[in-house]
């Protein structure tokens, strides 16, 4: 049997994972003199070794080009040439998807997490997000006037570009000043102009002014490597780093998070992991813990967090955890504009990803064929010529040598994309449960994913396909992506677009959900969750942003509740 070491301190508050969620309950809670300790299941990011920042293709090996070089779909890390530690497949820490479904896992084992390398882009829940009129998914136990607050402290906070527009389906903000668009954005909005579709300035968690001592964006556009000035928003730079200078913080790397231990009562009083350096197990005593492992991983701490009081895990007496699991519907397309070819060669990265993007315009359309609706994300530019730059013009022209060349030449910088991001209504047949059978190389059992599409998404994404072609056409141009699917209509996989949610969600009624509107367990008062498994529905806005927001909420609330003594 396993020896388990304890710690002698009894930290105020564990919190389980770096990201998002769990950076900003390490700021919320030091800042409120609490004793913190962080478990992360990867290592100390050191930026100046770890990041990517301005590094040539030349500088490496083979270009780039080598195991780490798939983005997609790559057995290992996101491509070389993104900040570290961010893996499709985690070595040793498989899980399964059952038969017949599809479900892509990306997971971070580093300081911060995905925050070191995600898109950015942040975007406020609107009021029918949280109080739906159609009656298709349950009402959040929270409204937007309750959670405005917590997004201007967001905003002002990690810093968001954009404008105020007053459109209901994009809320405004405590915005900073916006970035002007480029050459392709100025053409796209013009092109939505004609088509009478609203084209804004974004809203982009990457400063253009300096705030809480980060400076502002040197416009170098590789955000996705991760930034040495922590221009670009991370958790690790802007709440966890500076935390650890109060002395209130103690962060445990290499820390695989195992159980939740309980007492008699069902209260929480140590997390015990894996230490991966010297695979043993440990524990760290505890009067709180905050879980933000990431949605999918949260869910499984629960469920294999099993006691005589929680035979089916921790905190899921209502049978919910696991269950209402979702992700962004994603459908990208791209075009060639004939106005931007032979361009002459020219500086254009600005921020790491969009200077303007497409809210959602048909909210309470009666003709369209699905509920719900979705953004638009816009690519385009010189982008840094790397490995696979131009494989889209080698597929679509044959030959070799000077001619090929001219090809590649000419459509440099004439391409425009379109990417949409759209709602996804739960359902049944989407969940995460424990695998019976496997566990990782740690001895903790996996998860098994179930997930399947509903044809709300899939008419959804027809109509992305025809906005798409409308904009490029309206641009005078031609699309170059390939025809999809009739039937799944191209259809991103089932975690593909990094922005799952659900699976602990929060709710009014105990018997229908695990958490109350602070993000606190019903079953369990000193647990909390703070990363995007409370999440009742999947807004077609990305969920860092809110992620943010609702930890921000959490923890003050913890904090507060803890002075009391109710925690």
């Amino acid at each position: 049997m396993l020896q388990v070491s304890r710690t002698p301190q009894i930290f105020d508050v564990v919190v389980i994972g770096s990201g998002a969620g769990g950076g900003t309950a390490v700021k919320v809670l030091t800042d409120a003199g609490i004793r913190v300790a962080l478990l992360e299941a990867g290592p100390m990011l050191t930026p100046e070794k770890d990041f990517k920042e301005h590094v040539w293709p030349y500088q490496v090996d083979h270009r780039g080009a080598g195991p780490h070089a798939d983005m997609y779909f790559g057995r290992q890390q996101w491509g070389y040439f993104a900040a570290p530690n961010g893996y499709w497949d985690v070595p040793g820490e498989p899980y399964t998807v059952a038969q017949g479904d599809e479900w892509k896992w990306f997971r971070s084992r580093i300081l911060g997490g995905r925050t070191n390398h995600y898109g950015r882009i942040s975007l406020r829940f609107s009021d029918y997000d949280f109080q739906p009129e159609d009656g298709l998914t349950d009402p959040w136990p929270v409204t937007y006037d309750e959670m405005s607050p917590y997004y201007d402290k967001a905003e002002g906070f990690i810093g968001v570009t954009g404008t105020k527009e007053g459109l209901r389906t994009a809320p405004d903000g405590n915005f900073l000043p916006p970035i002007a668009p480029r050459v392709h954005e100025v053409l796209v909005q013009k092109a939505c102009g004609k088509l009478n579709i609203p084209c804004i300035p974004s809203r982009m968690a990457m400063l253009t002014k300096s705030v809480n001592g980060r400076a502002a964006c040197h416009y170098c556009g590789q955000c996705g490597r991760g930034c040495f000035s922590a221009s670009a928003f991370s958790s690790s730079q802007a709440m966890i780093f500076p935390a650890m200078k109060t002395g209130k913080l103690t962060v445990f790397t290499g820390a695989m998070a195992r159980e939740l231990v309980t007492d008699g009562s069902g209260k929480v009083t140590a997390v015990s992991y894996v230490d991966k350096a010297t695979r043993t197990e440990k524990q760290i005593r505890c009067r709180a813990v905050v879980v933000a492992a990431s949605a999918c991983e949260s869910a499984r701490l629960l469920l294999n967090s099993k006691s005589p009081r929680f035979p089916n895990g921790i905190a899921n007496t209502s049978g919910a955890v696991g269950r209402y699991l979702t992700d962004s519907v994603g459908y990208a397309l791209g075009g060639s504009v004939p106005a931007m070819a032979g361009m002459p060669r020219h500086n254009s990265d600005g921020i790491g990803g969009m200077h303007v993007y497409v809210p959602w315009w048909l909210y309470g359309d009666k003709n369209k064929n699905f509920p719900r609706g979705y953004h638009i994300e816009i690519g385009g530019g010189f982008g840094m010529p790397q490995l696979g730059t131009f494989s889209g013009v080698c597929e679509r022209y044959q030959g070799y040598g000077k001619q090929l060349k001219d090809h590649i030449w000419e459509e440099f910088g004439a391409n425009v994309g379109f990417a949409g991001r759209g709602e996804m209504i739960p359902n049944q047949n989407s969940y995460c449960e424990i695998d019976p059978k496997r566990v990782d190389q740690w001895g903790i059992p996996v998860l098994r994913f179930h997930f399947q599409w509903s044809d709300s998404e899939i008419n959804q994404v027809r109509h992305m396909r025809q906005t798409f072609v409308s904009m490029i056409e309206a641009m005078g141009g031609r699309v170059t992506g390939p025809i999809p699917d009739p039937k799944t209509a191209g259809i991103s996989p089932g975690g593909f677009i990094i922005h799952e949610a659900g699976a602990v969600r929060m709710g009014a009624d105990p018997k229908s959900s695990a958490l109350n509107k602070y993000c606190q367990a019903h079953d369990v008062k000193n647990l909390f969750v703070c990363d995007a498994a409370p999440f009742v529905s999947q807004p077609d806005k990305n969920v860092t942003l809110s992620i943010v927001a609702f930890a921000w909420r959490s923890s003050e609330y913890l904090a507060e509740e803890m002075r009391k003594g109710n925690v």
